[in-house]
């Protein structure tokens, strides 16, 4: 996948603070070449700063809007769910899909992602296969078959 119809670059918004997890993701998106570019921040702060264009990535043309942020929601400085929660109260983001990406199958982390708006909620498979096989499938929806408003 080259980017989509307009030959825009898909860009994705990874929210990972565990290294193994996040390579994992990148590893599996470029083996299926879901994403022309993919972004990723450790920490809740760093990903609203994102999002929000402030401080590091202030520059929007070296870090461009996502056309798809995967968040996981146990991150340092600021918990998962109050990056969601930021993200779809903002009227200028709040059209950018969200999909939670965790560990936790709580049920109140799920009622709390999806009381904030998330698009989706997926609990990561501890088989690597079975993770790759996600990841393939999440990034095809997402950044290829999904319709957005803003293409």
């Amino acid at each position: 996948m080259n980017g989509d119809a307009l030959g825009e670059p898909l860009v994705l918004l990874l929210v990972e603070d565990n290294d193994a997890h996040a390579e994992m993701v990148k590893r599996s998106f470029e083996q299926h070449k879901v994403s022309n570019v993919i972004f990723h921040v450790d920490d809740g702060q760093k990903a609203l700063d994102y999002v929000f264009r402030e401080g590091d990535y202030a520059d929007r043309e070296k870090y461009p809007n996502p056309h798809c942020i995967l968040l996981d929601l146990r991150l340092p400085k600021v918990d998962g769910l109050e990056v969601l929660r930021r993200i779809k109260s903002d009227d200028t983001q709040k059209k950018t899909p969200v999909v939670v990406l965790t560990t936790s199958s709580a049920d109140k982390d799920i009622a709390m992602s999806y009381e904030y708006q998330a698009n989706s909620y997926v609990v990561k498979p501890m088989d690597f296969a079975k993770f790759e096989s996600l990841m393939e499938d999440l990034g095809f929806y997402w950044l290829a078959w999904n319709q957005n408003p803003w293409r």
